[in-house]
């Protein structure tokens, strides 16, 4: 290896030296927790789990584009043109060719894996739920009627959003349907989204982990007052959670 190759491999060496300890000191000061790239970390168990597998997607797209990005940077400035002089050509590398056929079946193998892991989690209904709510869609409003306790809530106008209200850390069973036209059923805190469709019964569990509170919204063009179909969320303790049904039920039938 000539003298003048080996200065301009010292020389490269030293330019990406800077670069290299700003990445590894980001990684070690993220001290060890990912960040949320975005997306909502889900108050229940089953979005918890979304959650997490939008952060593994998140990381093995970066780890694959950094990956390639650097080769292609590599390339470029390793094989940039210094002459007239055709370079060395080369046809064919069996180990690589195999390498770069497996290595891309296995990721997506890994991720099909762990989608399918998460979506059982999230489709699993509960054989004996704390809690049994029917959910109605329709135009332009929502429906919440907890039939154990005889209990409903409902949209009063293009202002009065009905509440959901559930007990914190138990596990509550769904049962959605539409009236009329297609609507989404879309609450972004829980990082859950189902089509409310007519002739058509979904089956969903929900377990909040956190006391919170926020909106859940219609996520389908259902028709000329859709941005009107609002409801809030409300996630209480198991105690507050049935001060609200005794008092609902006292104005039933006050």
């Amino acid at each position: 290896m000539s003298r003048r190759s080996i200065t301009n491999r010292r020389r490269w060496r030293r330019r990406l030296r800077g670069p290299a300890v700003v990445a590894a000191a980001g990684t070690v000061l993220a001290a060890c927790k990912l960040p949320t790239f975005g997306a909502y970390t889900g108050n229940t168990v089953q979005g918890n789990a979304t959650f997490h597998l939008w952060q593994g997607f998140f990381v093995a797209s970066i780890f694959v584009g950094g990956i390639t990005f650097a080769l292609l940077i590599y390339a470029i400035i390793r094989f940039r043109r210094r002459g007239d002089a055709i370079p060395k050509q080369v046809h064919g590398n069996t180990p690589l060719e195999i390498f770069y056929t497996a290595v891309p079946i296995l990721i997506v193998a890994v991720l099909f894996f762990f989608t399918v892991r998460v979506e059982n989690k999230v489709d699993a209904v509960a054989k004996k739920p704390a809690l049994r709510v029917d959910v109605t869609a329709f135009q332009w409003g929502w429906k919440f009627v907890y039939p154990s306790y005889h209990v409903t809530e409902i949209t009063q106008g293009p202002t009065g959003y009905p509440t959901l209200v559930l007990p914190v850390g138990e596990t509550s069973t769904f049962r959605l349907v539409s009236n009329d036209v297609v609507h989404g059923f879309d609450l972004p805190n829980f990082d859950f989204s189902r089509y409310a469709l007519p002739g058509v019964v979904n089956y969903f569990d929900f377990t909040p982990q956190h006391d919170a509170s926020f909106v859940g919204r219609c996520s389908h063009l259902c028709g000329l007052y859709h941005a009107d179909m609002l409801f809030y969320v409300k996630v209480v303790s198991a105690s507050q959670f049935m001060t609200w049904i005794h008092q609902q039920q006292g104005r039933a039938s006050a």
